[in-house]
């Protein structure tokens, strides 16, 4: 009749159309994933890090703990910038710890 290397062959190949067919639907859902997930996020990303290198003094600030102030020190190459909470209270803030710029201030120092 029919001998055992026609039916190990036919069978191969039916076998490599099935594992395309069960790819299929984890890249698709890998795919979905990167555009409702992954894209959003680096947006988010980046819009913060353009919102943490535009801050400057006189800029009302909201930070991650809660905190409002207003900068009363920000340079452009360092990692902090000085906000005065209270009347005479001024902190140091990291500035990856800002999460929100609610008020424009002043134009900038004239170099």
């Amino acid at each position: 009749m029919i001998t055992p290397a026609f039916a190990q062959g036919a069978a191969t190949a039916a076998g490599g159309a099935e594992i395309a067919f069960q790819v299929i639907p984890f890249v698709l859902i890998f795919v979905i994933m990167y555009f409702l997930i992954l894209r959003p996020q680096q947006k988010r990303v980046k819009d913060h890090q353009s919102l943490i290198k535009a801050v400057r003094r006189d800029d009302t600030i909201v930070t991650n703990g809660g905190l409002v102030g207003r900068v009363t020190k920000a340079v452009d190459d360092q990692s902090e910038i000085e906000v005065e909470i209270a009347p005479n209270v001024r902190v140091r803030v990291v500035r990856t710890m800002i999460s929100e710029v609610r008020a424009k201030g002043g134009p900038a120092k004239a170099a």
